[in-house]
């Protein structure tokens, strides 16, 4: 093949060296390369983890608020329903207004976070393009030695 070497009778020291020395930079070169593509990929990945990340703390902490309000919202439900001696008051009683307050941040909660948990699931943290890279460059190496 052209791009083997072929040894000479008259001593390869001196065009060997040249080779050697460019097939190093080439390798540093190519590992240069696959760390600035390796800190890009984590650099992307952790901001689209951390924004997955906020949406589900909100997520998590409304629909725990949420939670709240419709457990409130039982109790006065239950005093309501069993207490016959409870003055009527005009409008909306106590109970339903807990229920519209509860059920909006439960609603709220649970979007986020579904919203978070797909944006989750939509990527691999990890450094895929890298990781494929760096296989194909010990391939490429495996194949040169």
């Amino acid at each position: 093949m052209a791009d083997q070497v072929q040894p000479t009778t008259t001593g390869t020291s001196g065009s060997v060296a040249p080779l050697v020395a460019g097939i190093i930079d080439d390798l540093q070169e190519l590992i240069k390369q696959n760390l600035a593509l390796f800190k890009v990929e984590v650099r992307e990945d952790f901001k689209k983890t951390k924004e997955a990340a906020a949406a589900l703390g909100v997520g998590i902490g409304l629909a725990v608020v949420g939670a709240l309000h419709l457990t409130l919202m039982l109790v006065f439900l239950l005093w309501w329903a069993f207490n016959p001696a409870a003055p009527s008051a005009p409008g909306l009683p106590l109970w339903v207004c807990f229920a519209i307050v509860g059920g909006v941040f439960a609603g709220i909660g649970v979007a986020l976070y579904l919203k978070g948990k797909k944006k989750l699931d939509s990527f691999n943290p990890l450094p895929d393009e890298t990781a494929k890279a760096l296989k194909e460059n010990v391939q490429w190496i495996k194949n040169r030695i």
